[in-house]
């Protein structure tokens, strides 16, 4: 299981590091506890999917982190996407599914860069089954879970007046 993250370049990271020296963009950075982890997007995705993988009791090593979608020159956040996904198939990850709990609603990047190019590297790499998960588009639980922050944003902001 695949858990592909939209990325954003890594400057952006170092940016939001209010510690000014905690952000290493290395893989101990994310999991060294730290007031920065407030603000740190990477941190988030990253601790999302570690508790994700532990709520549905994923073994270690069966999910991971990546990172979808880089423009330009500037480094990107790591692990592209689209390199994982060939390096498990090159691998011999013959069965893949991939989640993208950033995205609410398929778009672009969930249906053409991942469910399209995702699927063609990973048989290209060697794979055989590739599965993408749904975002929650206008799944009914999805649209009233969305209408009871609304509702509760709102009477936050009528006290607050």
């Amino acid at each position: 299981l695949l858990f592909s993250y939209h990325g954003i370049p890594e400057r952006h990271i170092r940016k939001s590091d209010i510690t000014k020296s905690h952000c290493k963009m290395d893989k101990s950075c994310c999991s060294t506890p730290s007031e920065a982890h407030a603000y740190c997007y990477k941190h988030q995705c990253v601790e999302v999917t570690r508790l994700v993988g532990e709520y549905l009791k994923l073994d270690p090593g069966s999910f991971s982190t990546s990172f979808q979608s880089r423009l330009g020159f500037d480094p990107w956040l790591r692990p592209y996407t689209d390199r994982t996904i060939e390096r498990l198939g090159k691998e011999g990850t013959k069965n893949m599914a991939i989640a993208t709990p950033a995205f609410v609603s398929d778009c672009l990047e969930t249906l053409e860069e991942i469910a399209m190019e995702g699927e063609e590297i990973f048989h290209e790499a060697g794979g055989n089954e590739f599965t993408t998960i749904p975002c929650l588009n206008d799944n009914s639980q999805w649209v009233l879970l969305l209408a009871k922050w609304i509702k509760e944003w709102n009477e936050k902001e009528l006290i607050s007046n």
